[in-house]
């Protein structure tokens, strides 16, 4: 069946971690579906992704609960190895997905239930549409950035590798797990770098024993419903890269990386740097040790058996630019080439032509299921909870509405008592025991119609 002419109970637009943990879930409760995907099985894993890139928890952990990765499990699976578990975990349950075909609009049908869905391959119609897309959608560059092609600016999902970027210095601007991971690795590489700080939670990679993930596991953070308000978009600075180490911007600096401000301006070759620089390293400072004080106050609760880590709680002295920060930067004399924007993403639902949206744009939905009946959100941050966006909480959303879905199914099978008569009439016409004679009392004609 091409798509000209398909029609389907429920599509599920992406086929990245979002999409074929519904998919599982669809498939156990035999709800007839279709995952599109406009490019590879979790194409984002493997090319909106610089070439180093790890998962940011451990592989235990960040994975669905039907297959496990293959090697360490406390290691950090690079994006290649994420992305071919992904295409083996459809693979499992003959997950019905289509690549290569991209969605362009969704529209509610007039008159009749469900939704036109107009793809690149035809108009498919669908009962009911799981937008699957993700957070990461639409890089995201801020209005401030310069306007200097003599210098070459990229965002993070753009970059590579040192070897991809013009010789010179680096400014790094954004300080989450992606820019200080890009920036670690710059450095690295032997090129000078600045990396503007702002506001960030600063966890622990691991802390007695137990990574980060298994403490906000059994502090029950993983499941807090709310963001703590006035927080929640300040950035999360953690990594797997290097085997997995806590993120700690003095130690970077004191070994080669000039730590800045936010980054507030560009003007004639200069840039501005807010006077926040120390104010961000202690809020992350905090964070840090918040965290620390819970998992000892854990330990000493439950009387768990885990070695004490007296030196988690050691912070370095504060570097020359931290005492004495740079209040701007001309870039051509520091000699800096490159601009990498570590901004993040917005989304883009501007193709999802639906009643399913705030004033500002932003999908209103409870726990994935949207205000627009029939119209679902999946893979987005704080969808349920703290865990959502993570590839094991993705799973459990997943399996929310899914269940919704089949509860809607119950409620439209259900058939009154003149349908089930008519049914059960229908039965009977049918069954070869009864022969002709009950076509001939219903008033039937040779081929059973009535």
């Amino acid at each position: 069946m091409t798509a000209e002419t398909m029609s389907i109970d429920t599509l599920v637009i992406g086929a990245g971690q979002a999409g074929v943990a519904m998919s599982e879930h669809l498939s156990k409760a035999g709800v007839q579906h279709l995952v599109l995907e406009r490019s590879r099985i979790a194409e984002r894993w493997r090319s909106a992704r610089w070439d180093s890139l790890v998962a940011n928890g451990p592989a235990w952990h960040d994975r669905f609960p039907n297959l496990e990765f293959a090697g360490d499990p406390d290691g950090f699976p690079g994006k290649e190895q994420v992305a071919d578990y992904f295409v083996a975990y459809a693979q499992q349950f003959n997950a019905p997905i289509r690549t290569g075909v991209e969605v362009t609009g969704v529209t509610r049908n007039e008159g009749r239930p469900g939704f036109s869905v107009e793809t690149s391959d035809g108009t498919i119609t669908a009962n009911r549409v799981v937008v699957a897309t993700g957070p990461f959608q639409r890089p995201v560059i801020p209005p401030i950035a310069p306007r200097d092609a003599s210098i070459k600016q990229l965002h993070s999902a753009d970059y590579r590798n040192p070897a991809q970027l013009p010789d010179g210095a680096v400014l790094v601007v954004g300080a989450g797990s992606s820019g200080t991971q890009i920036a670690d690795e710059l450095r690295r590489a032997g090129r000078t770098v600045y990396l503007s700080v702002g506001a960030h939670d600063r966890p622990p990679r691991s802390y007695r024993n137990r990574d980060f993930c298994w403490w906000l596991g059994v502090l029950g953070e993983w499941d807090k419903e709310v963001a703590t308000p006035g927080r929640e978009h300040v950035t999360i600075a953690v990594s797997g890269a290097y085997g997995g180490k806590t993120i700690d911007f003095r130690r970077l600096a004191h070994e080669g990386m000039t730590l800045v401000g936010l980054t507030k301006s560009f003007e004639n070759g200069v840039v501005s740097f807010e006077q926040d620089l120390a104010a961000n390293l202690k809020r992350g400072d905090e964070n840090l040790l918040s965290l620390l004080d819970a998992a000892d106050a854990y330990v000493a609760r439950t009387g768990i058996d885990l070695p004490a880590e007296p030196t988690a709680r050691d912070i370095p002295p504060d570097p020359e630019c931290v005492t004495h920060p740079l209040r701007e930067l001309d870039l051509a004399k520091a000699n800096v080439n490159t601009i990498i924007w570590a901004t993040g993403y917005a989304v883009d639902f501007s193709w999802l032509h639906v009643d399913a949206f705030d004033e500002k744009g932003k999908p209103k939905h409870q726990r994935g299921v949207s205000k627009e009946p029939g119209i679902y959100f999946l893979g987005l941050p704080w969808l349920s909870r703290r865990g959502s966006s993570f590839i094991w909480g993705v799973w459990h959303d997943a399996k929310h509405i899914a269940d919704h879905i089949v509860t809607q199914h119950k409620y439209l099978d259900y058939r009154d008592a003149s349908q089930r008569k008519d049914d059960a009439q229908r039965t009977q016409l049918h069954d070869p025991r009864h022969g002709s004679d009950l076509s001939h009392a219903l008033g039937t004609n040779e081929q059973g119609v009535i």
